[in-house]
C-alpha cells in the first residue's frame, strides 16, 4: 500500500473507532466537544500495523535510538513501533515513563531498559497518542532529560491544535504530528 493509501486507511479507521463528538473533559483539564481516544486504534490489528508503518516512515532518518512517552497512550505505538524497527533492519528500542514511579520494586520512573541500560547520551523520541496542550509530552521528556537522554523531537499521532506545538516549541523541542484534529472535523 503507498504512503497517501495507508495515511487514508488509518484516518478511516481512527474515525471510525477512535474519533467521537460529545462533551468531554480532557487530560488537560480544558472541555470540548470532540475527542480522540486512540487506544481502540492503537489495538486494532491493522490500526496498530498502520500507526507502526507511518510512525516509522516519519522517522527513519533521525538515527534514533529509542522511542517512548507517558504510559498509557505511549505504550502501545512505542512497543509497535520498536518491533516493526527490528524487521526493517534499523532497530529503535522502546521504553515507556510512568506517571508516578511504583512505590515497590525499583520504583523507576522510566521503564523497559535492561540491568545497566541507560537513555544518557542516546537520540529519543517520545511519542503520544493525543496531544492537546502538551503537557503529558513535556512530563516525559522531563523524565528523559532527567535519565540523560537527547530528546530529538515529539511526535504525536493526533494534534488537537490546542497549544501544544507552541508548548513543546518553547521547550526547545521539534514537534511534529501525522495528523491534524481540523482533518476529523471536517466531516
Amino acid at each position: 500500500m503507498s504512503k497517501s493509501a495507508s495515511r487514508a486507511r488509518l484516518a478511516e479507521i481512527i474515525r471510525k473507532r477512535s474519533f467521537g463528538r460529545g462533551e468531554i473533559t480532557l487530560a488537560s483539564g480544558r472541555k470540548s466537544d470532540f475527542y480522540f481516544n486512540l487506544k481502540p486504534t492503537m489495538l486494532d490489528p491493522e490500526g496498530a500495523a498502520l500507526l507502526a508503518e507511518l510512525t516509522y516512515e516519519a522517522l527513519k532518518d533521525d538515527r534514533l535510538d529509542f522511542i517512548g512517552g507517558l504510559e498509557m497512550g505511549a505504550v502501545p505505538l512505542a512497543g509497535a513501533i520498536a518491533q516493526l524497527s527490528w524487521l526493517k533492519g534499523h532497530p529503535i528500542a522502546a521504553f515507556f515513563v510512568r506517571k508516578k514511579p511504583k512505590e515497590h520494586g525499583a520504583r523507576l520512573a522510566v521503564e523497559g531498559l535492561a540491568k545497566g541500560e541507560t537513555l544518557q547520551g542516546k537520540r529519543i523520541v517520545i511519542v503520544e497518542d493525543v496531544t492537546t496542550t502538551g503537557g503529558s509530552a513535556l512530563k516525559a521528556v522531563e523524565a528523559v532529560r532527567d535519565a540523560g537522554g537527547e530528546i530529538v523531537l515529539v511526535l504525536t499521532m493526533v494534534d488537537r491544535e490546542e497549544g501544544a506545538s507552541e508548548a513543546i516549541a518553547e521547550a526547545g523541542l521539534e514537534f511534529r504530528s501525522l495528523y491534524k484534529a481540523g482533518e476529523f472535523l471536517k466531516g
